[in-house]
């Protein structure tokens, strides 16, 4: 069964920065491609950025150059460093995999105000 746990949320002032984590389990992580989704308040889901098994990286152009992907395969773990954050960065963020991302974790939640 495949398990995706998120953590690393909270609250913190524009500008600031925060690093999410995702423990990963069930599956081959390192043959996986992993994505990191989010969902700000009454809208819809969208994506943000992805680090394939091959190593490449892509990102949403509202997150390139202030948001970081990076993978531990050896600790079955995705990451998200994000900085300069900014309200609109408010959401809650899942890790995802799978066949459009299909399977997701519960999400942790990153509300960014002064």
């Amino acid at each position: 069964e495949v398990q995706l746990v998120e953590s690393g949320g909270g609250l913190v002032q524009p500008g600031g920065s925060l690093r999410l984590s995702c423990s990963a389990s069930g599956f081959t992580f390192r043959r996986a491609d992993m994505s990191w989704l989010r969902q700000p308040p009454g809208k819809g889901l969208e994506w943000v950025s992805s680090f394939k098994h091959d190593g490449r990286s892509f990102y949403a152009t509202s997150v390139k150059g202030r948001f970081t992907i990076s993978r531990d395969n050896a600790k079955n773990s995705l990451f998200l460093q994000m900085n300069d954050l900014k309200s609109d960065d408010t959401a809650v963020y899942y890790c995802a995999t799978g066949d459009n991302n299909r399977y997701r974790g519960p999400g942790t939640q990153v509300t960014v105000s002064s």
